[in-house]
This record gives structure tokens, C-alpha cells and sequence, in this order.
């Protein structure tokens, strides 16, 4: 889930930012129907498809929309949900660059009596009105079961994590309680990744191949698809494609469709990114009408290789499958 910056795109990003600080604030008055929306980050497919699911939301639901972008800074996100509060919106929604980053932000908004609800993640202490998240434990201890048991529980892996967050670092913390089940599995290389540090994953796995020589390493868990994506590059430009495998977290348009060309990154656990944004604003609607919402929601979390892809009907865009309704009419069933 981590930036692919594009020149243009992030300079256009900064402006619309700063445009649409500018205009949640202005002509702000109480019973308006403004909503605010503190994105962590755009700059991936995650990114965007949480974006989406707002603006459908939105669209279906009524109401005026502002967007900010974090692009991965807890601090400049604490700045933009402050400067929100600011302008009195009827709820603002936020997706956490790290919950933990922004907890007093974000408790300023409760303070603030505006109706607060978080989407993909859930921040400790702060009494959100709905927060709706993956289980990112039980992503990465699934994703480990499955290579330990896809390598008859012995080989040798590498990892790449995501500490920095709080809430992706339980992918690793859940993968890591998996090991302890397979004694035969050797973790021969680790790499610890930061978005705004200046190594990338791809770098990483590099020279994780380099110090670990064929028949040597077997498989490499990534906490996310983008590292299993440009693992299974380096795997491939190594000529390597048939003794190492990748796995991710995420789902998406770009993930399904590189798992679907048979390459080493074999499966990704699917989440539910539109929906959980989507089902923000619908309960958000509910909640201003007075309606009982659910405080927290685990989303659903789909297991998907290639068999699930080619059994998809052609005429069904798998990207869509976390669009309410659209998994279960593609016959896919959560595994978390």
C-alpha cells in the first residue's frame, strides 16, 4: 500500500490539497452539508480505491465533499483534520497515515462534537462513531500459514514489513505468531520498510536474492502488494521465477492482474477498501438522522491466486469485488 509518486500527479495532488483546505473553509456554517475527508495517502491503488468509495458514497448518500491528502505524514495529516475542525463540517471521515500519529487529531475532532468515523483502521482511545478496518493480525498470520504450508513446512523466507505504522505492523506481528507453528521455516533475510525512507522494497529485495544464492531462499511474505509485486520482479529479472514465490495484502486492479499471469507472486489477501470507506458514509447519513450505527466493523478479507481469478466469469471485473454485494455474486467467500 505505499506511494508510486508520479512527477505531475503529486504536484497536481499538492494543489488540490491546498484548494480544498481552502475551500471546506470557506462559507462553513453549523447544518451545512459539508464532510471532510482526511485521506493518509493517494499515491497507490489502495489510495485511490478508498478515494472512490467516498466519492460513490457521497454521490448515492448527497452531500459536499472535501478531500486532503497526507501522503503518508502522520504530522501533516494532524494539520489538515485540525484545520477541519476548524470549519465545522457536519463528519469528518479519515483514513489513518498511522493511528497512532494522529490520535490526539483525531481526538481534538471528538472534542470538537463532530462526528468522527475511520476507515481502515481504528485509532485506541478515540470513541469514533463507526470505524471499520481489516483484521491486519489475522492478513498476515493467513499469508504466513500459507507459504509455511505451500513449502510443506520447511524452507528458508525473507520478509518485508511495515513497522512504521501502527496498524500495518500487525500484519508482520501476526505473520511472526505464525512462525512460531513452523519450526522448519528459516527466516534468512528481513527488511523493514519506511515510505519515506530512501530505500525502496524492490532495492530491498535485491539484495536479499544477492546475499541468499539460488536454493537458498523460497519464498518471501510482503506486508503488502506493492512489495510482492516488485518482488516478483526482482525474482523474475534474477531468472529465479521457479524456486521463489511472493505474497501480499491489498487486492486490486494491478494485483490481480500480475497474480493472474502465473508469475511468483502467487496470492494477495483481498480487502475490502472500497467498502469500508463506502459504509463510512452510509453509516455517517444514518447516524446524522439519528439512527444507531455500529461502532466497529471487521470487513471482509478474500484469499485470491490465479484458480480464483480464471474461474471468474469473463464478463466480471474482479476489481469490483469489494463494491457491496459484488463479492458474493462473484461466488467469492471471505476467509477473514
Amino acid at each position: 500500500m505505499l506511494r508510486r509518486f508520479v512527477t505531475c500527479g503529486v504536484a497536481l495532488m499538492l494543489v488540490v490539497s491546498a484548494v480544498s483546505l481552502s475551500s471546506c473553509d470557506k462559507g462553513e456554517q453549523e447544518g451545512s452539508n459539508k464532510f471532510c475527508v482526511s485521506l493518509g495517502w493517494e499515491e497507490n491503488e489502495s489510495g485511490q480505491r478508498q478515494k472512490k468509495g467516498f466519492e460513490d458514497a457521497f454521490k448515492d448518500f448527497g452531500g459536499e465533499v472535501v478531500f486532503a491528502n497526507a501522503k503518508y505524514s502522520a504530522k501533516r495529516q494532524s494539520e489538515q483534520i485540525d484545520a477541519f475542525i476548524k470549519t465545522k463540517p457536519r463528519a469528518i471521515f479519515v483514513t489513518p497515515s498511522d493511528p497512532a500519529g494522529i490520535t490526539q487529531a483525531c481526538r481534538r475532532v471528538v472534542e470538537a462534537g463532530i462526528p468522527l468515523f475511520i476507515a481502515d483502521a481504528t485509532v485506541a482511545g478515540v470513541p469514533a462513531i463507526t470505524s471499520i478496518c481489516s483484521s491486519d493480525f489475522r492478513m498476515g498470520e493467513w499469508t504466513m500459514d500459507y507459504i509455511a504450508k505451500k513449502l510443506g513446512g520447511k524452507g528458508r523466507i525473507g520478509i518485508v514489513d511495515l513497522p512504521h505504522n501502527e496498524a500495518w505492523d500487525l500484519r508482520g506481528q501476526g505473520a511472526m505468531a505464525a512462525l512460531r507453528k513452523f519450526p522448519g521455516i528459516q527466516v534468512v533475510g528481513k527488511f523493514s520498510y519506511d515510505a519515506e525512507g530512501p530505500v525502496t522494497s524492490r532495492q530491498a529485495i535485491d539484495n536479499m536474492l544477492t546475499a541468499n544464492p539460488p536454493g537458498k531462499l523460497d519464498a518471501i511474505w510482503c506486508a503488502w502488494d506493492g512489495a510482492a509485486q516488485e518482488g516478483a520482479a526482482a525474482i523474475e529479472a534474477a531468472g529465479r521465477a521457479d524456486e521463489i514465490f511472493t505474497t501480499g495484502i491489498d487486492g486490486g486492479k494491478h494485483a490481480f492482474s500480475v497474480i493472474r499471469s502465473g508469475g511468483p507472486f502467487k496470492l494477495t489477501m483481498a480487502q475490502s477498501i472500497y467498502y469500508m470507506s463506502y459504509m463510512c458514509v452510509q453509516y455517517a447519513h444514518k447516524h446524522l438522522k439519528g439512527e444507531q450505527v455500529p461502532r466497529l466493523i471487521i470487513s471482509p478479507v478474500y484469499a485470491v491466486d490465479k484458480e480464483t481469478l480464471d474461474k471468474l466469469a469473463p464478463d466480471k471485473k474482479a476489481e469490483e469485488y469489494d463494491v457491496p454485494g459484488k463479492a458474493h455474486e462473484f461466488g467469492w467467500k471471505p476467509v477473514l
